[in-house]
């Protein structure tokens, strides 16, 4: 019983060495080149919300200036300069119904400085999910479209956190 149990825990720590010995390592705090950042977004924008959410709850040194008065402070200005959502039909039946939807959020972004230097240009990201569809459940697949939304939205904004954490003056 004893030899089992030493067997059990034996390749352990063969893992743990072979992860440590191939570089892994969780991704920690990230590190922005960067100490102030505004967010230029309309207010009303779900994405700058996360945005700011997530950079706040990131737990760096990065401070994020709110207030338009704010703006000659910063060190790096984020201009949210579109988000779209869409939704485009994709499959339909023989008898011309709704089968599959495709489901796209698009949002086009920049970050400069206060003097007009881009730090990163213009750049465009698309997340897009296809979706099944039934008229019978509509109600339901409306629920369902807002949570994909949702996910894709997160997912926009972790890659925005990466590409804003590899940015270097």
């Amino acid at each position: 019983m004893r030899r089992r149990t030493l067997l059990a825990w034996l390749p352990l720590p063969l893992a743990l060495s072979a992860l440590s010995g191939c570089g892994f390592r969780l991704r920690g705090v990230p590190e922005f080149a960067f100490r102030s950042l505004y967010i230029a977004a309309p207010p009303a924008s779900p994405l700058a919300r996360e945005l700011r959410r997530t950079l706040e709850g990131a737990g760096g040194q990065l401070v994020l200036l709110s207030e338009p008065a704010q703006l000659p402070q910063a060190e790096a200005i984020f201009d949210l300069l579109s988000e779209q959502h869409e939704r485009s039909v994709v499959g339909l039946t023989a008898s011309g119904q709704v089968r599959e939807l495709q489901l796209r959020l698009r949002i086009k972004f920049k970050l400069r400085t206060p003097a007009g230097a881009e730090l990163i240009p213009e750049t465009e990201l698309l997340q897009q999910r296809d979706i099944s569809y039934s008229e019978t459940i509509a109600l339901a697949k409306e629920a369902e479209e807002a949570l994909l939304y949702r996910n894709m939205q997160t997912d926009l904004v972790q890659q925005l956190l990466r590409r804003l954490a590899a940015v270097r003056p």
